[in-house]
């Protein structure tokens, strides 16, 4: 019987290395999966999202809850009618997390007027598509952003009402 000793380092090294390929090919494994199922815009807006957080000064603010127990909060920061900034928020899945980000990079410039006519299938369109099964994932976005907008209009009468 020959018995090795060593120092303990390099076993830990080797350890290392074997669970780092083993970590890069299930995140391979994953990312095969996932172009499989959804577009790359999906896949882009998920892994590198945009304007995600609350905001504290919000003119607006909106809530859409999903069938699916997903919910997405929208905030907006609106100028001369324009809406400046928009950000959201969300517990949802990978699918809704892309369209509230490209949604808030969609809105951003666009008038108020403009944002209310935005239709969960341009949301669609704009990420190159969505599986059936996430396309409550775009009505959950939309319906979301209409009610910041509606709260902003609310917040604008209510200004108008107090000076009058």
């Amino acid at each position: 019987m020959v018995v090795v000793m060593t120092d303990g380092v390099s076993d830990r090294r080797d350890l290392t290395k074997e669970l780092d390929l083993l970590a890069e090919n299930v995140i391979r494994m994953l990312e095969e999966n996932d172009a499989k199922i959804y577009s790359r815009e999906v896949i882009e807006e998920f892994r590198n999202p945009s304007n995600i957080g609350r905001m504290q000064d919000a003119d607006g603010e909106g809530v859409g809850d999903g069938i699916c127990g997903d919910s997405m909060e929208i905030y907006l920061k609106i100028k001369d009618g324009v809406i400046e900034r928009c950000t959201f928020f969300t517990d949802g899945c990978g699918a809704t997390i892309a369209c509230g980000s490209r949604l808030t990079r969609f809105v951003k410039g666009m008038s108020v007027e403009g944002a209310k006519a935005v239709k969960p299938a341009s949301l669609i369109h704009l990420l190159n598509g969505l599986p059936e099964e996430h396309v409550h994932c775009a009505s959950l976005a939309v319906v979301a952003l209409k009610g910041a907008i509606r709260n902003y209009e609310s917040r604008q009468r209510a200004k108008e009402g107090a000076r009058a």
